[in-house]
């Protein structure tokens, strides 16, 4: 009985092993029982395994490829890529074409220097004292360069050694690390065979063509040092850009007039939701604001949160910022109110559509990518300058966090939770209001916090279009190079970000 169990064992073994030679000999499409050795070793250790592949050290980024290890083959083309072009240019590039072109230069200056010391000789010029020193300080510098021409010409063959050993290292990691790579790679095809395996044709020329590209043009533009003028400067044609410069032109002058009327509407809004804060926060007492400020951080962040708080009010009031603070507050809250209540609501409609949130994503990173000079422009062209400019201005760079986070948080809520209040016959406003959002509140509260925070620190190139506060502070600290001025306003800045981070990241405590 034990021996036919023994038996047995043996036989499932053996079937056992007989099964992952085929699936290796599967996935790899050929020399499966190299990589099942391989494999085995790798797979048998815990660290790293020291195998080397001679295919993967010759053939380099298009083994690779050709194994759909594109995330290694890529780092690998730009290497050996640069390991050519040091060989190349220290071989037969033209490595002295700056210091060659400085000599050249110089020695026309020589010349000419030299015709008019001649000529101030001739004319017992006032001038000779002076051509001498400019000729003699010339030719310091023709020495000085014909020095590096000869020390760079030398170096020509540290240049080639130095290419030739960073390819031969990369080529010797390449065959290092192949073995060990494609058996990550296999484990994630035996789980998910949508992975691309065995041998293809279509990768195999894919990746030699990509290869061969990058290896030629690198070399043929060291080699030749810029004499192809296609592989040094990117052909273009006049006419694309001009089209659309006026394509782009005509679209705005569009919008703008025929939603003239919608824009004013927006502005107006804008401005009197801005002018209501203004007027709270400028018009009413210092010590009735400071102190809301005050109690409302000790009620979200705590006491120590509340010291440092009063401390920051204390030293903006002392240097005579107060009232330009509260014009920035004044500016980031209607801007932080405007993207907060236009960023949640967009952020659970997304989460609920995710068709719809692959249409609003590509928007987020742009406005969060493109710089603010760039759409001031036509921010400007629709409002004008001045604050409401200046607000949306910090809307459209500050309300992405708001959106993405919100979207975050819902995702994140646990299914589970979601189909028990479903059981128990809850409704889509209660499954939202007393499940998704208290469940999702930190991740919309970290979103908000961002939103206030890059409102804030549009500040100061609000200020470029009109927008009053601490940026016009810091602008003019650096029209004027005033350090001392610039360093207060920005204080002043990280103070208001400080505060308005604890107040709405700060959890309640008892005070």
């Amino acid at each position: 009985m034990t021996r036919s169990i023994r038996y047995q064992s043996n036989d499932q073994a053996d079937e056992d092993d007989a099964n992952r030679r085929d699936l290796v000999e599967r996935f790899s499409g050929s020399n499966g029982q190299y990589y099942d050795a391989q494999f085995t070793r790798i797979g048998n250790k815990s660290g790293f395994t020291l195998t080397f592949n001679w295919a993967a050290a010759i053939f380099g980024p298009i083994w690779f490829g050709f194994r759909g290890l594109w995330k290694w083959g890529l780092p690998f083309t730009v290497l050996e890529a640069f390991a050519l072009a040091q060989i190349v240019r220290g071989g037969w590039g033209d490595m002295t074409a700056e210091v060659s072109q400085r000599i050249a230069q110089m020695e026309l200056q020589l010349k000419l220097r030299r015709t008019q010391l001649e000529a101030a000789i001739e004319n017992s010029s006032d001038k000779v004292d002076a051509y001498n020193r400019n000729i003699e300080g010339l030719e310091e510098i023709v020495r000085q360069s014909q020095i590096e021409f000869a020390q760079i010409e030398e170096s020509r063959i540290w240049v080639v050694a130095f290419g030739l050993g960073l390819l031969f290292l990369v080529k010797g990691v390449q065959g290092v690390l192949a073995n060990s790579a494609l058996e990550a790679r296999f484990s994630e095809w035996l789980s998910d065979r949508s992975l691309k395996s065995g041998i293809s044709v279509a990768r195999l020329a894919l990746s030699g063509l990509f290869v061969v590209l990058v290896y030629a043009a690198s070399v043929a533009h060291f080699g030749t040092s810029g004499a192809i003028p296609f592989l040094q400067i990117f052909p273009t044609i006049p006419e694309i850009r001009m089209g659309a410069i006026k394509g782009i032109e005509v679209v705005f002058e569009s919008l703008n007039t025929r939603g003239e009327g919608f824009w004013d509407g927006i502005s107006f809004s804008i401005r009197s939701v801005l002018d209501f804060l203004e007027a709270v926060f400028t018009q009413t007492p210092w010590i009735v604001v400071s102190s809301f400020i005050i109690a409302l951080t000790a009620l979200s962040a705590g006491v120590s949160a509340a010291i440092y708080t009063t401390a920051f009010l204390a030293i903006t009031g002392l240097v005579g910022l107060w009232v330009l603070s509260m014009q920035t507050l004044a500016l980031l809250g209607t801007a932080a109110l405007i993207a907060i209540g236009l960023g949640i609501p967009l952020g659970i409609f997304c989460a609920r559509h995710p068709r719809a949130y692959a249409i609003v994503r590509p928007i987020l990173d742009f406005q969060q990518t493109m710089p603010a000079f760039v759409y001031m422009i036509p921010i400007i062209l629709f409002f004008g300058a001045g604050k409401p400019a200046a607000v949306v201005t910090c809307l459209i760079f500050g309300m992405p966090p708001t959106v993405r986070l919100t979207v975050l948080g819902l995702n994140g809520v646990p299914e589970s939770i979601r189909e028990a209040a479903i059981a128990y016959g809850a409704s889509k406003w209660y499954l939202l209001t007393r499940i998704d959002l208290p469940l999702a509140a930190p991740s919309i509260r970290a979103g908000m916090n961002q939103t206030i925070l890059l409102s804030l620190l549009t500040v100061v190139v609000a200020s470029l279009i009109g927008a009053k506060g601490l940026g016009e502070k810091v602008l003019e600290a650096l029209q004027y190079a005033d350090v001392g001025q610039g360093l207060l306003a920005g204080f002043a800045i990280l103070f208001l970000a400080m505060i308005l981070d604890r107040i709405v990241q700060g959890r309640r405590k008892r005070v």
